[in-house]
């Protein structure tokens, strides 16, 4: 009986360890309607960069979020755009980031 516990124990811990830094990834197989052309509102200050329009996770299928001006979180931090990447069975989104 403890070995039963330890083995079930363990697959426990595996399972949330496994859930807890897994990046979820939605693989998408149709197309996704792109808005076309943003208009850039003015931007706020020399400091401000312009962040693309992002695909984000919603359900079971991305959705896209306009483009903003943000404040690098760091000097000379510079935004690194997303993008598409092929996946067996489809394309996943790749969230852009702060170099």
């Amino acid at each position: 009986m403890k070995k039963l516990k330890k083995i079930l124990f363990l697959l426990t811990a595996i399972s949330l360890f496994a859930v807890a830094y897994s990046d979820a990834q939605i693989v998408v197989k149709a197309r996704l309607f792109h808005h076309g052309r943003v208009v850039r509102p003015e931007r706020p200050s020399e400091r401000h960069v312009w962040v693309d329009g992002e695909w984000v996770p919603q359900g079971h299928t991305y959705v896209e979020r306009p483009g903003y001006w943000a404040e690098p979180p760091h000097p000379g931090g510079v935004w690194v755009a997303g993008r598409w990447t092929h996946r067996p069975g489809g394309y996943v989104w790749i969230g852009g980031h702060w170099r």
